[in-house]
């Protein structure tokens, strides 16, 4: 993986520098110069989002091990900075913060259970805040068939509903002890402690007051993302609403996801800036623009999020 993940990195990179290239550099520059110190509130912007979700994955948590807010945006952080800047194809970031919460007193069947419900409602509150942006594209007149709409909701909801189905039905449990099986015991631990995920997650999954805030709290979260695009709008003068914001924010984060082997999305969202600002009428300057502040972002609050993570690990955060 780790292989892979430099290998498209690598491209990635390439392909993010001949789509910036291709733009006008001075009129993009222009720009970054004009905003500078307001790059850092673009960035800071993206705060409310990371403690939105940290609430909603704390939901999740029994109340007697449930970490303090503080925690869980710490977990969030680290979790969003492995993901944003590491070749880990999007799991690395999950492992880290599983770490994270068994450092912080979580037993391994919470921990584990409650970090695999929490993918699993992010598939579908991002399947809703992406259709959200989608039918607001849609009714701006962009161009977007509500056929495609109805397409993509059948997709999201049917790999959302298979990741649950797989928790509600142990499969991990049952695939763990298969394998234990095949090794002639000497997988016991594993097979246990997958047991005990399995439990609690098939019991956690029959508390619809905790599942739906955890979706709802999550989908606040999406929505508070296009804080950071407006703001990037304001410094950038761009004279475009949170409407515009929004759609960008929805599809961008739709496309990252999809393109969840590449590092960070590199090349690829990039070009869905410069694509999607043309839909919601931003000349490529400003997409550009948009796509380098977004880049800056990622500097500004993940390098010193691994620089955290790694000094949490550093100084003894040991699974307790």
């Amino acid at each position: 993986m780790n292989r892979l993940g430099l290998i498209l990195a690598l491209g990635g990179f390439a392909l993010a520098v001949a789509v910036i290239a291709a733009q006008d550099l001075s009129a993009v520059g222009a720009l970054l110069a004009a905003a500078g110190p307001g790059l850092v509130l673009v960035a800071l912007a993206h705060l409310p989002s990371m403690v939105l979700n940290a609430w909603a994955w704390a939901v999740l948590m029994p109340g007697r091990t449930r970490p303090s807010l503080l925690a869980m945006t710490f977990n969030v952080w680290v979790r969003e900075s492995v993901n944003g800047l590491l070749p880990v194809g999007r799991i690395g970031g999950e492992l880290a913060s599983f770490r994270l919460l068994r450092g912080q007193g979580v037993p391994p069947a919470p921990a584990a259970g409650g970090l695999l419900m929490d993918v699993a409602l992010s598939i579908l509150s991002q399947l809703a805040f992406a259709l959200l942006g989608l039918a607001l594209l849609a009714a701006g007149g962009g161009a977007v068939g509500w056929g495609g709409l109805l397409l993509g909701f059948a997709g999201g909801a049917a790999l959302g509903g298979l990741f649950i189905a797989a928790q509600r039905l142990a499969l991990f449990g049952r695939m763990a002890a298969g394998l234990n099986r095949i090794a002639a015991g000497r997988l016991e631990a594993f097979a246990a402690h997958s047991a005990r995920m399995d439990r609690y997650v098939r019991r956690a999954w029959r508390r619809p007051r905790a599942i739906a805030l955890c979706f709802l709290w999550q989908f606040v979260a999406w929505v508070a993302g296009a804080l950071e695009i407006w703001t990037a709008f304001q410094v950038l003068g761009a004279d475009l609403g949170f409407a515009e914001a929004l759609v960008i924010e929805a599809l961008i984060q739709a496309l990252s996801s999809a393109a969840f082997l590449v590092p960070g999305a590199l090349g690829l969202q990039e070009a869905g800036f410069i694509g999607l600002g043309a839909l919601v009428g931003l000349d490529p300057a400003t997409s550009a623009a948009l796509a380098v502040s977004r880049r800056l972002r990622d500097l500004l609050l993940y390098l010193p999020g691994l620089a955290a993570w790694a000094l949490w690990e550093r100084r003894g955060g040991n699974p307790a």
